[in-house]
């Protein structure tokens, strides 16, 4: 018999998975991750947080202390670059001719981190965060097989102690790329499979300050045909990281790299006049992949993360976009176990999420080829991406929209390529747009006030709403809902209602419903849009 029953159990232990277990346990749902590997791997893979995952840890809690784990780039730091070798890099020329960083976020997020941040640090946030909240996290345990029926999933699985069975309502897996989950389930994928040659990534120690003279960056892209590759920063001080590719073709494996051959190839992507002495402290080997789940969901089971999508690393949309997967199924998977919503509802995961995967593997398949698409600025930018068919990254992180039974009124496409502040309207299905409000308690972002629930935002003449909303979860059976008016007008023109209407907003951000003003009988319209929300007959 199984011997353990939480609500959901989620295979993989990396950062959507632990995402998904603190999302839940926040919410008050018994969560058990289970991950093969022994420990969190020390070797970074992902290094950029977007601006939404910035959001959701702020949701959390964990913004600041997320922040702290970040390299400090708020003085001269660079973006890409590239030189010959880093001793032939004039990082002072470089800052000089370098624009002042162009915050493209400001005014529409309420907070942003002050550099990239390695993913395994951002991972031990995460574990400490989810098992304070409850989740049992279970690393060394390597799922083994599943079946599931009408009731829920039952899992095997293996430790060093032996085999056992957990039994969950739902499975999650965040179980990567080559997800085994996946294959199980008989889940195809499309997109162009393998790109390129397999690279390797080093992880080295070494003190670089002499060459970097207290410049920062975000990537050196090392051009030297001796060493061609790419350096980051991993703590903006002393441990770095160099990838580069092999040729496949050329019958080089992996392992014909040793700590001394990467040693000797850093050293000449370094300088060889500067005496540094690298300290190889691991290997990875890696291969960028470009796929797309074919379904995102079977039964009970839900695919997230790299399991559901590998989207190249330009743009940094791979595991951000894994981050928005946890973050939306969590809610729903929530609502669904505490009975306050019918399980129709996860249906809508697979139709919001799918098109957002597939939007990003094009995102950044576009600029794997063409990595200016990336960084141009101004009009030549622009330029540049509406040539190719590319978005500009503001609204690849923040400007897509959701088009499912858990919206209300979802409209066309977003209105703009470029201008992220246009798609954020408070159109249904987009997110809630941002803006500071003063307080008893200090300012704080619209954002700031949906806290895991339902939210109403009214304006200046719609207290009726509030009252309405109140009636309306009770009636419901108690549906976790908020209500907040805000005195100023400017937001609801923003939103796109007048000063009595409201916006619905979901409990991961999103607008679910948008009335332009007070409807003669709110408590009533509140309670039909709940109900259709929450899949409710």
């Amino acid at each position: 018999m199984p011997n353990e029953n939480p609500g959901v159990l989620v295979v993989g232990g990396s950062t959507v998975g632990l995402c998904t277990a603190l999302f839940l346990s926040r919410a008050g749902i018994p969560c058990t991750v289970v991950e093969r590997h022994h420990a969190p791997p020390a070797h970074p893979r992902a290094m950029g947080i977007g601006p939404r995952t910035v959001e959701i840890l702020r949701a959390v809690g964990l913004a600041d202390a997320v922040d702290a784990q970040c390299v400090d780039m708020t003085g001269s730091g660079l973006q890409m670059f590239a030189a010959p070798t880093l001793a032939d890099a004039d990082l002072d020329e470089e800052a000089r001719r370098t624009p002042p960083r162009d915050d493209a976020y400001a005014g529409l997020t309420p907070q942003s981190l002050r550099g990239t941040c390695p993913q395994g640090r951002l991972d031990r946030v995460l574990i400490g965060a989810a098992r304070e909240a409850g989740a049992r996290i279970e690393f060394g345990t390597e799922l083994r097989d599943l079946t599931q029926d009408e009731e829920g999933v039952t899992a095997r699985v293996a430790d060093g102690r032996g085999a056992r069975e957990i039994r969950a309502r739902y499975l999650v897996a965040a179980d990567g790329a080559r997800s085994g989950v996946r294959d199980r389930l008989g889940i195809g994928t499309s997109g162009p499979g393998v790109i390129g040659d397999p690279l390797i990534s080093v992880l080295f120690r070494a003190d670089l300050s002499a060459l970097t003279r207290g410049h920062t960056f975000v990537v050196c892209d090392i051009t030297t045909p001796e060493a061609p590759g790419g350096l980051l920063p991993v703590d903006g001080d002393t441990e770095w990281i160099y990838h580069f590719r092999y040729p496949r073709a050329s019958g080089t494996k992996a392992a014909d790299f040793t700590p001394e051959r990467c040693a000797e190839r850093i050293r000449a992507a370094l300088g060889r006049d500067t005496g540094v002495t690298p300290e190889v402290v691991s290997i990875l080997p890696w291969q960028v992949r470009g796929l797309v789940a074919d379904r995102f969901r079977s039964g009970r089971v839900f695919l997230a993360g790299d399991a559901a999508h590998a989207i190249p690393p330009v743009g940094a949309f791979g595991m951000n976009t894994g981050v928005a997967d946890a973050h939306n199924l969590a809610w729903k998977l929530a609502q669904v176990l505490h009975g306050t919503a019918h399980e129709a509802l996860l249906d809508t995961y697979e139709a919001e999420r799918l098109p957002v995967a597939r939007s990003a593997l094009e995102q950044s398949t576009l600029r794997l080829k063409d990595p200016s698409l990336h960084w141009a600025t101004g009009p030549e930018g622009r330029a540049r991406r509406a040539a190719a068919g590319a978005l500009n990254a503001p609204v690849v992180h923040l400007g897509y929209r959701y088009a499912s039974a858990a919206v209300l009124g979802a409209g066309a496409e977003p209105p703009s390529t470029e201008d992220v502040a246009r798609n954020l309207d408070g159109a249904p299905g987009s997110r809630l747009p941002h803006r500071w409000l003063p307080g008893e308690e200090g300012v704080r972002s619209t954002l700031d006030l949906v806290d895991g629930r339902f939210t109403l935002l009214t304006g200046p003449t719609g207290t009726s709403w509030l009252d309405a909303l109140d009636k309306a979860a009770a009636s419901l059976g108690g549906v976790p809902a908020d209500g907040h008016r805000i005195d100023d007008g400017a937001w609801t023109a923003e939103a796109g209602i007048r000063d009595s209407g409201a916006l619905l907003v979901r409990p991961d951000g999103f607008v679910a419903w948008r009335a332009e003003s007070l409807d003669p009988a709110p408590e009533a319209c509140l309670e039909r849009v709940l109900s259709a929300l929450l899949a409710r007959p």
